[in-house]
């Protein structure tokens, strides 16, 4: 906040150029994904058939609807880079969380359907059998997915990027999905039948409880909740000492609407200031708050006195 007050600009910022090749680097990351979500999706129907294992049958279903919901992400963030300023003036930025809670909301669905499948195998004491052959094949392509996924988990959480981070939270679930339905299914062969349907509702719990709460963050982030103190503070800062003519800060306001914040700020200046100098003052500050990689917009209210009410009144 210091370099800011001192320098005007966010230390560290990248260039057009910079952001270019990483808007670039964030496409590559995702459609790696797809690509190999299609071939391990594939691996895996062989993996299924060969081994009938409901765990592994649940960690292919996860890999089927992996596409499904890796379409969802793509199409977000081509619709966030084709903006319309005409139909969406603020852009379409809110297309992010919209599309995480489509995506998140698939693979809970997905997790129900499997607790019920486990449970009723648990209940007709479907028995799982395999040859040796099998269970080689199934190993063999269950640890390689895994391996695929666990390195490409390692690649997306390089970017801070949302729908990338998605991608990121996506393949961390399939490492511990793959590797919860490979052991219990060998357990299953080797042991006990009843581990194998006692994993898939392990993979499915896990499924519900993680993307539940992806859903209720991003749902928290799209109806305006409200900055931490913390982020508060260091705009009031950034605000007090951007100009030595500020008398007052009548408000400090910043909420989410997307994945980033809006800020609104009313100062007071003195009454007697030219407009040219006051909307410099004002001007500049925008834009200084708008550096911050939190903000999405800033909005400056100037005035001369702050003892009137508020100007905007609550609708409920």
């Amino acid at each position: 906040m210091e370099s800011i007050t001192e320098t005007g600009f966010f230390p560290g910022s990248l260039t057009e150029d910079e952001m270019k090749q990483l808007a670039k680097s964030e496409r590559m990351a995702i459609n790696i994904s797809n690509a190999a979500n299609l071939i391990l999706f594939l691996a895996k129907i062989y993996a299924s058939i060969a081994s009938r294992s409901l765990a592994v049958i649940a960690s292919t279903l996860d890999s089927l609807l992996d596409l499904l919901s890796g379409f969802i992400l793509w199409f977000t963030s081509y619709a966030m880079r084709k903006p319309n300023h005409f139909y969406y003036p603020i852009g379409k930025n809110r297309m992010q969380p919209v599309g995480i809670i489509v995506f998140a909301s698939v693979m809970a669905t997905l997790g129900l359907q499997i607790l019920i499948e486990s449970g009723r195998d648990l209940i007709t004491k479907r028995e799982l059998k395999m040859n040796h052959d099998q269970e080689m094949w199934m190993i063999g392509i269950m640890v390689a997915v895994t391996a695929v996924k666990f390195i490409l988990m390692v690649y997306c959480r390089r970017f801070k990027n949302e729908i990338v981070r998605a991608y990121a939270q996506d393949h961390l679930f399939d490492v511990v999905t793959n590797s919860v339905g490979l052991a219990t299914a060998v357990l299953a062969v080797r042991f006990y039948w009843w581990i194998d349907p006692t994993g898939a509702i392990i993979i499915a719990l896990y499924t519900i409880s993680t993307w539940a709460r992806t859903v209720i963050e991003n749902v928290w982030s799209l109806i305006g909740r409200t900055a931490p103190p913390e982020f508060l503070a260091k705009l009031t800062y950034l605000i007090w000492n951007h100009h030595e003519e500020i008398q007052h800060i009548d408000t400090v306001r910043a909420y989410t609407l997307g994945s980033h914040y809006f800020a609104e700020v009313d100062i007071v200046l003195p009454e007697d200031m030219p407009l040219n100098q006051a909307h410099n003052i004002g001007e500049t500050l925008q834009e200084k708050l708008e550096q911050l990689p939190e903000v999405e917009r800033a909005f400056v209210h100037i005035d001369f006195e702050f003892t009137h009410r508020p100007e905007h009144k609550t609708k409920v």
